[in-house]
């Protein structure tokens, strides 16, 4: 699925579309924002009225992620490579440990 890449790879890759300091700023709250969205999607399946936290986590992140790209000028990775949705998680991750 992620093709012949290794992980290291996909995230150089990744960061060379976003070296704005507003766009690493926006996908740093971003992508954690998205990625603690999906779980909780499943909480708000038997938690009444709770669907309204994850939907807004989830649009905001999203939000974060398209002001970001407009500071850029590009257009998110993935809209050339649908894999590219996989990594974002991956490059927050090697960024807050300070090799991104």
């Amino acid at each position: 699925m992620m093709g012949n890449r290794t992980n290291e790879q996909w995230i150089a890759q990744y960061a060379t579309s976003h070296t704005h300091p507003v766009n690493r700023f926006c996908h740093t709250l971003g992508i954690p924002m998205i990625a603690i969205s999906l779980p909780l999607f499943v909480v708000a399946i038997f938690v009444p009225h709770f669907w309204m936290i994850p939907t807004a986590l989830f649009l905001v992140g999203w939000i974060f992620q398209f002001v970001g790209h407009a500071f850029e000028g590009k257009l998110p990775e993935f809209f050339t490579d649908y894999r590219f949705l996989f990594v974002g998680l991956r490059w927050w991750l090697a960024k807050m440990r300070g090799q991104a």
